[in-house]
């Protein structure tokens, strides 16, 4: 009965040691990241875990006589077969930095979609453009309307004559 509860407690040992958080890792010489996962499964709680991270991060921060600076933020919540984690991104600099006195963080998109339009357009010279009612601004503002579906594509046209009209 010994035997297999020393065995029990071997395995138990080797996957607490394989599930233990890295702690502080330096990216660059100033940049640091801590990540953390909360192996409590449905019974953790995450805002702790973030709490718990960020005050890691300042205390380390401190340590060294400085103050930790977000950069970024990345968690995942706990799910089946999934324990919640946290990163926590930062820069160490000194309390009397710029940086020290305003700190946020940028928020990141999960996606992001490009989209590349060809655009043709009517170069004016000056000498023309000082001739004539400036109506670049207006078919811009009128093609943004347009783009956003507030008016049709024939309005668009109409509204768009009209204006071509008038500047001759």
């Amino acid at each position: 009965m010994k035997t297999s509860t020393t065995i029990s407690i071997i395995f138990l040992a080797i996957f607490l040691l394989d599930c233990a958080n890295p702690g502080i890792v330096k990216l660059s010489p100033d940049t640091y990241m801590l990540s953390r996962a909360d192996h409590a499964g449905i019974f953790g709680n995450t805002a702790k875990l973030k709490a718990s991270v960020i005050k890691d991060a300042n205390e380390f921060a401190a340590s060294m006589g400085k103050v930790a600076i977000p950069l970024s933020t990345n968690e995942t919540p706990v799910y089946p077969g999934h324990f919640a984690t946290f990163e926590y991104q930062f820069r160490v600099v000194d309390k009397d930095d710029p940086e020290a006195k305003r700190t946020h963080l940028v928020p990141r998109p999960d996606i992001v979609i490009e989209k590349n339009e060809k655009i043709d357009a009517d170069i004016q010279t000056e000498e023309r453009k000082s001739d004539s009612i400036d109506i670049y601004p207006e078919l811009i503002k009128l093609d943004d309307l347009r783009k956003r579906e507030i008016i049709s594509d024939a309005e668009f046209e109409a509204e768009k004559a009209k204006i071509l009209n008038r500047s001759k």
